[in-house]
This record gives C-alpha cells, sequence and structure tokens, in this order.
C-alpha cells in the first residue's frame, strides 16, 4: 500500500511538473514574438570585415593566394572568411 500511495505522488508531481514546464515555454514563445515585433534582433552581432577583405578576398578568387593565407591577412578565421567571402560572392 506503502509504494503504491508513493506512486500516486509521483505521478501527480510529475504532472504539475509538465504542465509548468509548458507553461513556461507558451510564455517564453510569446516573449519571442513580442520582441521580434518591437525589432529586437538575437544572436551575437556580426564582425565587421578588415579594411583590406576586398582586396585579399580579390586575390583569393584570382588564385595568388590560398583561403587559410586570405584569413590569416584578414585577421578572422579560415571559416569566418569562407563564410563572408561567399556572401560578397552571392551579392
Amino acid at each position: 500500500m506503502g509504494t503504491f500511495l508513493s506512486d500516486i505522488v509521483l505521478q501527480v508531481l510529475s504532472f504539475v511538473a509538465e504542465n509548468e514546464r509548458k507553461n513556461i515555454r507558451e510564455r517564453q514563445k510569446e516573449g519571442i514574438e513580442a520582441a521580434k515585433q518591437r525589432g529586437v534582433r538575437f544572436g551575437r552581432p556580426p564582425k565587421p570585415v578588415s579594411e583590406n577583405f576586398e582586396q585579399v578576398c580579390g586575390r583569393w578568387e584570382a588564385g595568388e593566394i590560398t583561403g587559410r593565407e586570405a584569413a590569416t591577412e584578414c585577421n578572422m578565421s579560415v571559416s569566418t572568411f569562407y563564410r563572408k567571402a561567399g556572401y560578397r560572392l552571392r551579392q
């Protein structure tokens, strides 16, 4: 009988916790939507490219230097260079 009551109490507490978690998620979703409507931007702000980026990117496109060398000249990681260069090429 004792384990039966323990199981019932555990089930009730589990139900309450699950409902509270659903409520929290719903309030969070509403808050995010309200912030987006106000124009709030989420995430890390984009890092500006260096002044010599266009020149270095042109040399990389021409095949004069490798992507790693270009990234080093621009003081950015290789993945960031490729992402910024790819974005630039699509524009």
